[in-house]
């Protein structure tokens, strides 16, 4: 208490000095609205500086708190999203020659490999649907594929990106047939194999479905001429042919079932067994 004292006596002429300009302050800033005004502007400045290094903080201190509402949030979305029927059915083709609206499944792909040398497509249609093995899969661009398996509501397919698929196809503009292939290196290529060179082919012409099997009717799309070789020691040609479809990026697609497929099995296992 004493150097409180000691202190004040010491320094008591520069304390007055201070307390008379403060009061003087004071008065001047009270009796002149432009003073008050600045002192008011000033104060506010000064305070909303303060109050908001302050907000700053606590939404730090609170960042724990909003990030678990985030998650909270993600998940109730996310569960919305996911459980979210899919009412965007894709119109069903305007014709296929030789099927039938009723004799075409409508499905979706819900995963689609291309980087292997078997690849495989997943649909969300199955035995409920009436989908066996063995059936085409088309969509509006082209052949996508065949299907190899299925359950009661999912279903595998061979995608024509499959070292191990063969299908019957031809020439658009005549009837000279082969057997396409794929070589397991670009997604956007297939090989049409044995064709005879006495075919007249030309980069351009369109190849499409052969029509000599049960799996896919004649005439569907799969794509272009690009390059035609020479099968050296026969005497047929292997065409590159470019896909019209992406097969890296399918969505909707349609099973084509083949009423008939039983009764030519058959006929053809009696011809055999014969």
């Amino acid at each position: 208490m004493q150097q409180i004292f000691n202190f004040i006596i010491r320094n008591s002429n520069r304390l007055l000095f201070l307390l008379l300009l403060g009061i003087s302050l004071a008065l001047t800033i009270q009796s002149h609205s432009f003073h008050r005004s600045k002192v008011i502007s000033s104060a506010n400045f000064l305070s909303g500086g303060v109050y908001e290094r302050i907000n700053h903080v606590n939404e730090y201190l609170n960042l724990r708190t909003e990030n678990n509402e985030l998650i909270l949030e993600n998940a109730r979305l996310k569960s919305l999203l996911f459980n979210k029927e899919d009412t965007a059915k894709a119109p069903l083709p305007d014709s296929i020659k030789g099927v039938k609206p009723a004799d075409i499944v409508v499905s979706k792909v819900i995963h689609n490999s291309y980087n292997r040398h078997e690849n495989y497509i997943t649909l969300n249609s199955g035995s409920n649907e009436g989908v066996k093995p063995d059936m085409g899969v088309i969509n509006s661009l082209g052949i996508i594929g065949v299907i190899d398996n299925t359950s009661p509501r999912y279903s595998t397919v061979i995608s024509i990106l499959n070292m191990k698929s063969q299908i019957n196809a031809k020439l658009k503009k005549s009837n000279h047939f082969g057997s396409l292939t794929w070589d397991g290196k670009s997604t956007g290529f297939v090989q049409l194999e044995d064709v005879p060179r006495l075919a007249s082919v030309k980069k351009g012409d369109t190849i499409v479905t052969g029509g000599q099997s049960v799996i896919f009717p004649e005439g569907i799309n799969i794509g272009t001429v690009d390059i035609v070789f020479k099968k050296e020691g026969t005497s047929y040609y292997v065409i590159k042919v470019k896909l019209f479809n992406d097969m890296t990026n399918l969505g909707h697609v349609y099973i084509i079932k083949s009423k008939d497929r039983e009764e030519l099995i058959n006929l053809e296992k009696k011809e055999k067994d014969e």
